[in-house]
């Protein structure tokens, strides 16, 4: 079983922006400041400005709630009714799938990253999960990126929305601009697209062969001739030391040493 700890770290830099993209388009889902209406009259938007999410309206107001301006009155709708533009009903449901998309790609990611770790015999099951943790993040970001662009259109285009009377909301504004929901659920929808790509791009090490291969006797014949010439080479030296030992002087205080001079000559 090969080691794998070190072929994923850049899955593990996608599982981290996977987090972190999920995180953002959580909060984006329950953000009421998609649209940021800006009204003249007054009278019951006492700030003279409103927050226009996909599930709420809110704004302050003296005459709905507190004359300080500390509580914002708010009002939810749904798909159900009539007023809900078509941009707020998709994003409604495709920020819903993003948000368990999501989910599911950070636990295909977790169980791919602990056999990594881990180690396990079935190397290939590494790569599928991993495959699936990166289309579902893939498809998290898009689910994310179309809502949030398609709102942010609207908001360029001035598009106004017909709320009911209940809701003490204008049908349209005076002027309007983007929410801090849109560009963080870009940056959510980058981080998502990011760790999808990081995840699909998980490839396992090339397996290390371990098979005792047959040497061919061309190969042998060459070791053999090698391993003549140096043997040779080796006597030749030999030889040639003891010859040259033999012609100095071996002596000890002057005393000849036979006994060494016969057993090298």
């Amino acid at each position: 079983m090969p080691y794998l700890a070190h072929t994923a770290n850049l899955q593990l830099a996608g599982f981290a922006f996977s987090v972190a993209g999920w995180i953002l388009s959580s909060i984006v889902t329950g953000l009421v400041q998609w649209r940021v209406w800006h009204v003249t009259n007054t009278t019951i938007i006492t700030s003279g400005t409103a927050w226009i999410g996909i599930w709420r309206t809110c704004f302050f107001s003296k005459v709905k709630v507190s004359s300080d301006l500390k509580t914002m009155y708010c009002q939810e709708f749904s798909i159900q009714q009539n007023f809900v533009p078509t941009e707020i009903f998709v994003a409604q449901g495709l920020m819903v799938v993003a948000v368990i998309l999501g989910l599911l790609a950070k636990m295909s990611t977790v169980y791919a990253l602990k056999n990594v770790y881990q180690g396990t015999p079935h190397e290939t099951l590494i790569l599928h999960w991993f495959r699936a943790g990166g289309i579902l993040n893939l498809g998290a970001g898009l689910c994310v990126l179309i809502p949030v662009g398609w709102n942010f259109h609207s908001v360029v285009q001035n598009t106004s929305i017909s709320f009911p009377v209940t809701s003490y909301m204008p049908s349209s504004p005076e002027s309007q601009e983007v929410g801090a929901a849109i560009p963080i659920g870009i940056v959510s929808a980058i981080l998502m697209i990011l760790s999808g790509s990081f995840l699909l791009s998980y490839k396992l090490p090339n397996p290390v062969d371990h098979k005792v291969h047959p040497v061919s006797q061309d190969d042998v014949a060459s070791s053999d001739g090698w391993s003549i010439s140096t043997r040779r080479t080796s006597r030749t030296r030999s030889f040639h030391s003891v010859q040259t030992t033999g012609d100095q002087t071996l002596q000890c205080n002057g005393i000849t040493n036979t006994a060494y001079e016969q057993d090298y000559l």
